[in-house]
């Protein structure tokens, strides 16, 4: 029986190279693997959280058994490690994931002492050069014009909606400011300009929620140490949009505060933002007095990736993810 070959060449090589192929075949199958609650365990995320990426981003099991529950090979832990890392640094969960799929398709980051300094076309280019918008907005901030800066988030905002701007447009513009000023200390000036802006314009776009569809309201705030309040007006903004009513008692609210709070207005959920992960401590949370009506909580943002958080919270992994989940509890209640 002749071998497979093509113009006289064989196609099989040695003669072991089939039981090779086989071997690395079966090490492939037998690559110990962890389910969803082991990694969600070993990343110190909810389980939710990691569907959730899954979901959206494509960051999830690359091998999948039809019937059976996704089980995470060790390339797949890394490259949810990466995003992890990516969102530690303030990148959004789109940015970090498409960072992570990026890396581990064999692309590596520059080392970042080898990472110049970025000029202002290359500050555009980072910021992704998704849309008009950005473009527009990083010309405008880079002048000093703070007229059209603000200008162009609120037409920005009015055409798109207040989360899709904060996460496709002035994300990706602070991000590339923030790591111009990291690297190099400059447009530190051209940074805080544009978040005033951003304050500006997202306060002006937010409406009066006169009769809102919770009859309790949802207390905004950030944690004690957390100074970062800009998504949590993003956030006020969203829900308002969605007429639910809420009160903001802002940056670095002490817990002390945030308790009194609670006692006094009986809400129906808290969300506290935290950006870095040096202002999150899950302590807080133990903090927040039982009433007796059940307060729902939520831990938002990046900061609280890495915190093992008591069974009552919820973690809100975005703006955009927090105003979903609070609008659906608060539309469930009525």
């Amino acid at each position: 029986m002749g071998d497979r070959s093509h113009g006289g060449v064989s196609l099989l090589g040695p003669s072991d190279e089939p039981d090779r192929a086989v071997s690395m075949e079966r090490e492939r199958i037998e690559e110990p693997t962890l389910p969803v609650a082991a990694v969600a365990r070993r990343l110190g995320i909810a389980p939710a959280t990691l569907r959730t990426w899954d979901r959206r981003y494509g960051i999830g099991p690359r091998e999948h058994t039809t019937g059976r529950h996704r089980r995470y090979a060790p390339a797949d832990i890394a490259r949810l490690e990466l995003m992890q890392q990516a969102l530690l640094r303030g990148s959004s969960p789109a940015e970090a994931a498409e960072y992570a799929l990026r890396a581990t398709d064999h692309e590596p980051e520059p080392p970042a002492e080898s990472v110049p300094v970025p000029r202002e076309s290359d500050l555009l280019r980072a910021a992704g050069a998704r849309s008009a918008a950005v473009l527009g907005l990083g010309r405008a901030a880079m002048a000093m014009d703070a007229v059209a800066t603000q200008q162009l988030i609120a037409d920005s905002i009015r055409g798109l909606g207040v989360v899709a701007v904060w996460d496709d447009v002035l994300r990706p513009v602070l991000t590339a400011l923030a790591t111009r000023c990291a690297q190099s200390g400059e447009s530190v000036e051209v940074e805080h300009l544009v978040h005033e802006c951003t304050l500006a314009a997202v306060i002006g776009a937010t409406p009066a929620v006169t009769a809102p569809r919770n009859p309790r309201p949802v207390l905004l705030c950030c944690a004690p140490e957390e100074r970062h309040a800009l998504p949590l007006y993003v956030l006020r903004a969203a829900l308002a949009d969605g007429g639910v009513g809420t009160q903001m008692l802002g940056a670095a609210l002490p817990a002390d505060a945030l308790a009194a709070a609670v006692r006094r207005t009986g809400p129906a959920a808290v969300a506290v933002w935290s950006q870095l992960p040096g202002s999150a401590g899950a302590e807080l949370f133990e903090r927040v007095p039982r009433t007796r009506q059940r307060v729902r909580l939520f831990a938002c943002g990046p900061g609280w990736f890495t915190t093992d958080l008591p069974d009552r919270v919820d973690r809100a992994e975005d703006v955009g993810d927090a105003a979903d989940r609070i609008a659906t509890l608060v539309g469930a209640a009525r």
